[in-house]
């Protein structure tokens, strides 16, 4: 750092504070002191509120540089986010850069390793122009910020939950790695600034043009604003498929229900309103659809409630690909998931408000990445806490422990005394407050009371929350759960041939042993069956069958271990199979009328076959329900007084010797007898009633208004 001359003062007093920290690197000595002038503090006094304020745990030697600059970024984020300009302010963008490369580099060894010139040319990845555009390691960036400077997934991921805003502890993992997909996991300084001044283009729309329609027109309660629409350009609708109809309009999503208004010339309807906050039992999901109820495009978004007489869909038509549908199938979901949440644990007004602020949030992050980034995440690296918790492996855990937090912070909210410091982080915003501070009350009639610290958010320094715990868990879980998914998605495939070949191949052992056992019902070896009858007569007679589930469990279990023994972590070989002569489309067809009509008869036996029981139930021909009842009968005396144990006896050697040599005529004259006597049954008769046609309301599919 430079000495300040003897005619400055000020830079006189700045260096003689900066001497308090002797040891911390020269950016977190900046940091440290950009806090202390924000904060309006002296650094003695910063360092004492640090000695005095936390626990000896963090102020261990190995720590306490990295916490220490924790505690001043923390502090002075709580000034900063009360701030409505936050996002667009440059200084404030550079001073949260700053933070996380302070983070990274604290003191002096992790400064003097970027000095290194080995570590410091492996560590620079070059473009093809010779510059550096990333570093690989987390620790490798220069002292002073400038265009060069990346931070990686540890100082983003403990910085910028601070800031409600940027950044969701939930989801924080997740949008470091959007924001860094091109960069080989480092964060380089102007992706984070553009991503900043990207979100607060979202936060100024949503705040200055709320949408194409007014509140009244839409009758928006008090703390309901819009969060996006879409279809308000002639060239991109939104089609509402009810039935076979199909009307072009526009949607809007609020934070409680979503608005579909049905286009007219000139004009739109009155919005219809689709309530997402009430339990309705809603289904949300995607869906296929296209014109008269044809299932062609995959771009639509069906929603289900016990209010509507049948699902609705809104599709978005897309030349190519799906990706508004999926946009917009994530946020109505992150409102719907919310909602639930609350339901679920019953959160009252603060803990609600606070769930939803969480939410909405969480929707603009996404906007912004977007339509500013074209990226759309996968489900399992979702950008929205609610969605993520409710896809990932044990998200449920999550949702658990943000319970917790809302029960503390409301807990805290209510006692007289302001939290303690010693157990969070320092005096941060809470969401639904930094969400107001944006210009998005959720709480109108809320005072916030001015001065008095308010409520800790789910960060601490030098310690992990519950919160981040349970996420933490859920991480190499949903890592194994999308390597799981990326099988799935490279087995796939559309060809039904190819799809049956694979089946075949893996089903074919069992095949081969059911083939094997049928021979022996055939007594094509007499020697071999009637070994084999005597060993299943055997097992039975001794109770052992019983104990061959077990044994077959067993084998399994020891046949799966030897296989992970003898592998050792080796990569599984590909499962070969013969591929299926290539047919044209005209002979698939003909597969498949073949395949239909097969099914058809099928269901036309077994609606016979039921028609027939129906007629020897009510004893339509007298003469057939006795011999069925004597028989029923006869069978009821034997089950009551012959043993399980030896009916089954019976059963195995009527069916196993039914092939046999001695009993072959026998069993084909009664088989044939049988046959002639189902023959001889007539079906009950069946009398169709076709009900009258029934014009359908369009009023059945609306909700009632909240």
């Amino acid at each position: 750092m430079p000495r300040a001359s003897r005619n400055n003062p000020s830079k006189m007093e700045e260096t003689n504070e900066d001497e308090h920290l002797n040891g911390f690197s020269s950016i977190a000595t900046s940091v440290i002191s950009r806090c202390c002038r924000i904060l309006h503090v002296s650094t003695d006094k910063l360092l004492h509120s640090f000695q005095n304020e936390l626990s000896d745990s963090v102020k261990q030697p190995s720590k306490y540089a990295r916490n220490l600059i924790e505690f001043s970024s923390y502090k002075t984020l709580h000034v900063v986010t009360k701030n409505p300009d936050l996002l667009g302010d440059k200084e404030i963008r550079l001073l949260l850069f700053e933070m996380m490369l302070a983070w990274e580099t604290p003191d002096l060894e992790s400064e003097k390793l970027l000095k290194d010139p080995a570590f410091y040319k492996h560590s620079i990845v070059e473009d093809e122009d010779g510059g550096s555009l990333f570093y690989i390691s987390a620790t490798s960036m220069a002292v002073q910020v400038d265009s060069k400077n990346t931070v990686g997934l540890e100082a983003f991921a403990k910085i910028t939950p601070a800031c409600p805003a940027i950044a969701d502890s939930i989801t924080v993992h997740n949008l470091f790695d959007a924001l860094t997909s091109s960069t080989g996991g480092q964060l380089h300084l102007l992706i984070f600034d553009k991503y900043l001044k990207c979100l607060n283009k979202v936060f100024n729309s949503a705040r200055f043009h709320p949408g194409p329609s007014s509140a009244s027109s839409l009758h928006l309660a008090d703390g309901e604003f819009i969060l996006d629409f879409e279809g308000v350009m002639p060239t991109k609708p939104v089609l509402q498929h009810i039935g076979i109809s199909t009307v072009p309009g526009r949607i809007t999503l609020s934070n409680y229900a979503l608005y579909f208004e049905r286009m007219r010339v000139g004009s739109y309807d009155k919005g219809i309103r689709y309530d997402l906050a009430t339990d309705l039992k809603q289904a949300v999901k995607h869906e296929l659809t296209g014109p008269w109820g044809a299932r062609i495009f995959d771009n639509a978004v069906m929603y289900k409630a016990s209010t509507l007489t049948e699902p609705i869909f809104f599709e978005f038509p897309q030349f190519i690909g799906h990706s508004r549908r999926d946009y917009w199938l994530a946020i109505i979901r992150e409102v719907f998931y919310a909602h639930k949440f609350i339901r679920k644990f019953n959160l009252k007004k603060f803990q609600r408000e606070e769930a939803l602020a969480k939410a909405i949030l969480g929707i603009f992050r996404y906007r912004a990445l977007k339509d500013f980034f074209h990226i759309i995440p996968s489900q399992f690296r979702s950008t929205l806490p609610f969605n993520l918790a409710e896809k990932l492996p044990k998200g449920d855990k999550i949702l658990e422990a943000l319970n917790t937090h809302l029960e503390f912070l409301h807990s805290q909210r209510h006692s007289q005394p302001s939290f303690d410091v010693r157990m969070l982080s320092g005096p941060f915003p809470i969401t639904i407050y930094a969400l107001g501070v944006m210009g998005f009350v959720l709480l109108p009639n809320e005072q916030w009371p001015e001065g008095v610290e308010l409520l800790g958010g789910d960060v601490h320094v030098g310690e992990t929350s519950s919160l981040q715990k349970a996420i933490k868990k859920t991480i190499c879980y949903s890592g194994r759960a999308e390597a799981a998914q990326a099988t799935l998605d490279q087995v796939k495939v559309e060809d039904i041939d190819t799809n049956l070949a694979v089946i075949k191949e893996m089903l074919f052992p069992f095949t081969e042993l059911a083939k094997w056992l049928y021979s022996l019902t055939e007594w094509q070896d007499n020697f071999k069956s009637s070994v084999f009858l005597l060993l299943i007569l055997y097992i039975l007679y001794r109770g052992w069958i019983w104990y061959m589930w077990s044994a077959s469990f067993f084998s399994l279990s020891v046949l799966m271990l030897w296989n992970k023994y003898y592998r050792k972590g080796r990569q599984m070989e590909a499962f070969k199979i013969p591929a299926p002569p290539n047919r044209s489309t005209v002979e698939l067809l003909l597969t498949l009328q073949e395949t239909v009509s097969q099914l058809e008869a099928y269901i036309q036996m077994g609606c016979i076959v039921l028609l027939k029981l129906r007629a020897i139930l009510f004893a339509a021909f007298p003469q057939t329900t006795n011999k069925v009842a004597y028989t029923l009968v006869a069978i009821s005396v034997i089950f009551s007084f012959v043993p399980l144990r030896q009916l089954v006896m019976l059963v195995v050697l009527e069916f196993y010797t039914r092939e046999m040599p001695l009993r072959r005529e026998s069993s084909e004259k009664l088989i044939r007898r049988l046959r002639e006597w189902w023959t001889r049954i007539p079906a009950a008769p069946v009398q169709l009633i076709k009900k009258p046609l029934e014009r359908k309301k369009s009023k059945s599919t609306k909700s009632d208004p909240k």
